[in-house]
């Protein structure tokens, strides 16, 4: 630590996005920097995901999550960056020149942690049972995705024999292949989207190479059960999402698995001050990943939500290398931010907005479409006052969906300063 008691930078989580950013900031010089962990161990949620899958677009190479965690476990640690376990922070607030963040251990009690700049890297978590409204009794034998992939491979219990589950984002998908490995009979997957809300490619592998069906626009209307799930019922839902009527299926079972989304853990975020984007339920950034709190980054999942674990590395190495430049008084604005706009499928942009004297080279702009999409054109526009909207990016994408993250390269030559917004649109040629 300096002299003056106070870090470079501190970093909010020892996930993938963190230790991401912790070895990124250290390349760009920062020589002081401390990673605040609330698990005993590095890695996150990587720890749990012993499937293959991690790796191809950073090293080319196929892991397991375990083992891609490692790769930058062992990094921090030739690095010789400090980190602390157990530790769970409860609050950060801005003052003069730093970032105090206060956190508590069982080892070390209260904790007060001062920084020049913050990384925020908490990932994310899954929505739970009380925000979906199924009706029914509330019997033992249901979990949410996660949860029963932790049981099964870090603690060695099978939850349960004859499984439906609920929802198609990826855990969900991973987790029905894994519980059939296990002996365990998957019934069937339901979604209430008319898509899967997965990869394409754990939807082949999870689910049709194994043989269970995957029910789109169908949700659980009913559970049954005294002591222990006894059986669901699953209905097909209109295109408001409501059940449809005399549509309902009955399944015999003792588990019901929930993969009914994420959401990025901001809890913290929200209580000192940091403005969330509605879309993404996670901060707004701009092109730095610098939230509206001056010197508090964000990365990875608790920014908004990823696909690939790969682009959760690439994000966060940013951050970390835009907090080192904060830290040593070099990231200076002196622009004007430019609004980023979705339009179109487009759902959201992150960042959501760019300021061009800030950018260095090009700014990665990532975004998710609302809906499947063929034949689809992804449109980059500039507005300025008294001009026609002038085309900055024009691709063609053979097929788009929800699951899957899309991104762009936002270049810093593209850009006048003079924009107003730029629009980020996805439609099909033929709409």
């Amino acid at each position: 630590m300096s002299q003056s008691g106070i870090h470079e930078i501190a970093i909010i989580g020892g996930g993938p996005a963190g230790l991401a950013a912790a070895i990124a900031a250290r390349e760009a010089g920062a020589r002081d920097i401390v990673i605040l962990e609330r698990e005993k161990e590095l890695g996150g949620i990587l720890n749990q995901c012993i499937h293959n899958g991690f790796g191809l677009h950073t090293f080319q190479e196929e892991l397991t999550g375990p083992e891609y965690a490692a790769r930058y476990i062992r990094q921090v640690k030739d690095l010789g960056i400090p980190y602390l376990l157990s530790t769970t922070v409860v609050d950060l607030r801005r003052e003069e020149d730093h970032v105090a963040v206060t956190s508590v251990s069982r080892r070390d009690g209260l904790l007060q942690t001062r920084a020049r700049a913050v990384v925020l890297a908490m990932g994310c978590r899954e929505r739970p049972r009380g925000a979906l409204n199924i009706p029914g009794t509330r019997p033992a034998g249901i979990f949410s995705a996660g949860t029963a992939q932790r049981l099964v491979n870090l603690e060695g219990y099978l939850p349960g024999r004859r499984v439906v589950i609920l929802g198609s984002g990826d855990i969900g998908l991973i987790m029905a292949r894994r519980m059939t490995l296990e002996g365990a009979k998957v019934l069937c997957v339901a979604e209430i989207q008319p898509y899967s809300g997965g990869l394409k490619r754990n939807i082949v592998q999870c689910l049709q190479d194994y043989g269970i069906p995957l029910k789109l626009s169908h949700t659980v209307v009913d559970i049954r059960g005294k002591e222990r799930v006894s059986g669901v019922t699953i209905a097909q839902v209109d295109q408001n999402l409501k059940p449809i009527p005399g549509t309902e299926e009955d399944f015999d079972c003792d588990t019901l698995l929930l993969s009914v989304g994420l959401l990025p853990e901001n809890e913290l975020s929200k209580a000192v001050g940091v403005e969330l984007a509605p879309a993404t339920g996670g901060p707004r950034v701009n092109e730095s990943l610098e939230t509206n709190i001056p010197g508090v980054f964000a990365c990875g999942n608790v920014l908004h939500v990823h696909d690939l674990v790969d682009y959760v590395s690439e994000e966060a190495a940013n951050a970390g290398r835009c907090a080192a430049r904060f830290a040593a008084g070099t990231l200076s604005g002196g622009g004007r931010e430019i609004p980023l706009a979705p339009a179109g499928a487009v759902r959201y942009t992150v960042p959501a907005g760019v300021d061009p004297v800030r950018m260095d080279g090009e700014a990665v702009v990532r975004f998710r479409v609302g809906r499947n999409m063929r034949k689809a054109v992804v449109t980059v526009l500039a507005e300025e006052p008294g001009q026609e909207p002038r085309t900055l990016l024009r691709r063609k994408r053979p097929v788009m969906a929800p699951g899957e993250m899309e991104q762009i390269a936002l270049k810093k030559e593209w850009l006048t300063g003079d924009e107003t917004k730029i629009t980020v649109e996805a439609r099909e040629e033929d709409a």
